[in-house]
């Protein structure tokens, strides 16, 4: 049915006139309707008005409200910049830097000096030039192109220069001629090697969007199921926890290895002890035996002399008579807390497939939303095994192995060569040398086991500066074996350029070079240019790549790429102290715990455990709790230290930064300036665990 048409009638105003609405259609009547009266309208706007007048005083209570909340903000941005102007205060005041640091370092000291004078020296340079370059500006030496510099120069008087004009001209001509070409040069290596790693990396992404695409995921075969699950064949399992003086995590670890789903009769663990505190050797004996009185096999191995750190450690394991009942051996360091069904999921892997060596598991943290540096460490390390290790498994069957939660063939170990205290990175020579004699590795992405992050940029530092010295120092005394190998040359191409070359030595290489030295220096030195491509578009891709993991860590893809630029410091130097053998590059120092995740499994813990045992552990676990509790108020009376390459990189990057400016570069002014921040928040120790 069609809808009536309304057709109005009137003079266009209200007064005097009716208005009749005529419906036009034959199914409907004539209805005539008396327009309102004039009293009408009158109550009408007066309603008008006063309605008017309340959604003003609504606007207006609502501006309030916002501009209470504004200062709101105002109150608290100001009391946040006075409490960080205060810690920066306590920070400067007490002095200490990682030059005075009385802990071990990785760091040679000679080797660390000559490194941090050279940066010093960039420093005062890049004032110096910055001073001049102002002078230049107000002297009205101040063009948009280094050609009108140039034109300037050679066309006008000589009679009309002064003694500064004669200086400027002469170092204008110094940067045209000696040092642009090198600075060119060495910043278009840089860009090819950053073209060649950002591809690897895209190449990557690519490969792991395929493995999603076709949901391709390691499976084992179903007699090895069946033979767990109907038949109750379990093969002999051999289970080793290394630590050294980790009092705040020993009692998650050795509980959630007790609790693995495997027949206690098929199962040794042996916790491999190296610490040299009493205390802490008393506590992990106690709750050795704790555990042993509830039924499990574990064993308690202490080690006087600590040869070889880890890679020794792991090595008087093995030596044991007993070992050779074990067909396979299962390792996690003190942090780790496998799951129940670990082994379940781990081993069935193994059967049928003789020449896989390792199953490697992914690791999750219990800790990633603790701080800043935690987030940005998650973030790093979901791409390295979500996207390097599980597309390397897929494609190579090969990657590095990450020293704790993997399961290792013994025969692949032997035939290896065992554990060997060469270098610091004991998990990636075992790997590597593995993968020479022909073994395979699997790696499962969708198996987890619980670790801890370091959540203070000391212990993060020198973690990273093992893990970067180490892979130089295997690249050394292996390559000549790479060579030598029986494997196609594919492998060894792969082994020796990208696995070593591009990923170990090149990645830190650029990275620092790059964007630390190179890019500042542009700005005093304007011949030599870096594309805003370089500075930004392809960092920023592959940021956005790295992040792609972890999808809830978007908002923070610019102090991503800024920390990662930042930490090429530590990187760089520990690489170059790793290829060249310098000072204590092999010198192994135990990433410092906080043991937060360890309170929910110690309430676990005291639930099994019978009234008689509880009775007996109670003061074993007051006396930890008094021990972490003094350990505590000790650290709150140290201050967090300064360290001084990091400040000196940020003074650098914010005169870099203060030079563009004259030159209105505007891309590359933002990343001097965000990037230098950065590095004086770094050098400060304003990220990560606090100790004020």
């Amino acid at each position: 049915m069609a809808l009536p048409s309304f057709n109005w009638w009137g003079k266009g105003s209200h007064k005097g006139t009716p208005v009749v609405v005529t419906m036009e259609n034959p199914n409907w009547s004539m209805v005539e309707l008396e327009a309102p009266s004039e009293s009408d309208f009158q109550t009408s706007t007066v309603t008008q008005e006063k309605a008017r007048g309340k959604n003003a005083k609504q606007l207006t209570w609502v501006l309030l409200l916002k501009a209470h909340r504004a200062a709101g903000c105002l109150t608290s941005v100001a009391s946040t910049l006075f409490s960080l102007g205060s810690t920066i205060r306590r920070r400067v005041i007490s002095g200490q830097t990682d030059n005075n640091d009385s802990t071990p370092s990785t760091e040679n000291k000679t080797v660390k000096t000559r490194f941090y004078n050279c940066i010093k020296a960039f420093l005062w340079l890049s004032l110096l030039l910055l001073g001049f370059e102002i002078a230049a500006y107000f002297k009205g030496w101040h063009f948009g192109a280094p050609k009108l510099q140039l034109q300037y120069i050679f066309t006008a008087p000589f009679g009309v220069r002064d003694l500064f004009d004669g200086l400027y001209t002469r170092w204008v001509l110094i940067r045209v001629g000696y040092l642009a070409p090198p600075l060119q040069f060495l910043a278009n290596v840089c860009i090819i090697l950053f073209i060649v790693q950002s591809l690897d990396r895209l190449v990557l992404c690519l490969g792991c969007f395929w493995i999603r695409f076709k949901k391709i995921k390691p499976i084992p075969k179903q007699d090895a199921i069946v033979d767990l699950e109907e038949n109750g064949f379990f093969p002999m399992v051999l289970v080793q926890i290394p630590m050294c003086n980790e009092k705040e995590v020993y009692q998650q670890s050795i509980a959630a290895v007790c609790n693995l789903d495997w027949p206690k009769s098929k199962i040794l663990i042996q916790v491999l002890d190296d610490s040299d505190e009493p205390t802490t050797q008393l506590l992990i004996r106690e709750e050795v035996h704790k555990w042993q009185q509830d039924g499990a096999r574990i064993v308690y191995r202490h080690r006087v002399i600590r040869d070889g750190y880890k890679a020794g450690n792991l090595k008087s394991g093995m030596s044991y008579s007993y070992v050779k009942e074990y067909e396979f051996v299962a390792i996690f360091d003190a942090d780790f807390q496998p799951a129940p069904d670990f082994l379940k999921r781990t081993i069935p892997h193994f059967k049928d497939n003789e020449d896989v060596g390792l199953v490697q598991a992914r690791w999750s943290f219990v800790n990633k939303d603790e701080n800043l540096l935690t987030r940005l460490q998650n973030v790093n390390l979901s791409f390295h095994f979500e996207v390097e290790q599980q597309v390397n498994g897929v494609f190579i069957n090969f990657f590095g192995f990450n020293g704790t939660a993997g399961v290792w063939r013994i025969k692949a170990l032997e035939e290896s060569g065992g554990w060997l205290e060469r270098t610091t990175v004991e998990d990636m020579d075992i790997a590597v040398r593995a993968h020479l004699h022909g073994w395979k590795f699997v790696f499962l992405n969708d198996v987890e086991c619980q670790c801890e992050l370091p959540e203070s940029y000391e212990a993060y530092r020198k973690q990273q500066h093992r893990w970067h010295s180490g892979p130089m120092q295997l690249f050394r005394l292996c390559l000549p074996d790479i060579i030598r190998a029986k494997i196609s040359m594919w492998k060894k191409f792969n082994m020796i350029f990208l696995f070593f070359l591009l990923r170990k030595l090149i990645l830190p290489f650029y990275s620092f070079t790059l964007f630390c030295i190179i890019l500042p220096m542009t700005m005093f030195i304007p011949e030599a240019e870096l594309p805003a491509w370089v500075v930004c578009y392809i960092p920023a891709t592959m940021s956005f790549l790295n992040i792609l993991p972890t999808p809830k860590s978007f908002p923070f893809i610019v102090p991503y790429l800024l920390f990662e630029n930042t930490m090429s410091v530590t990187k760089f130097n520990a690489m170059i102290s790793g290829l060249f053998q310098l000072g204590s590059a092999y010198e192994w120092v135990v990433t410092k715990k906080s043991g937060r995740s360890s309170e929910g499994d110690l309430v676990s813990l005291v639930e099994k455990e019978t009234k008689q045992q509880r009775e007996e552990s109670e003061p074993n676990l007051d006396e930890t709790k008094t021990d972490i509790l003094r350990e505590q108020k000790s650290r709150q009376k140290k201050h967090n230290r300064m360290y001084t390459k990091e400040l000196a990189l940020a003074f650098l990057l914010l005169t870099a930064s203060a030079r563009s400016l004259l030159s209105a570069q505007g891309i590359h002014f933002y990343f001097l300036l965000f990037q230098g921040i950065s590095f004086l928040l770094v050098g400060l120790d304003l990220i990560g665990e606090q100790v004020l």
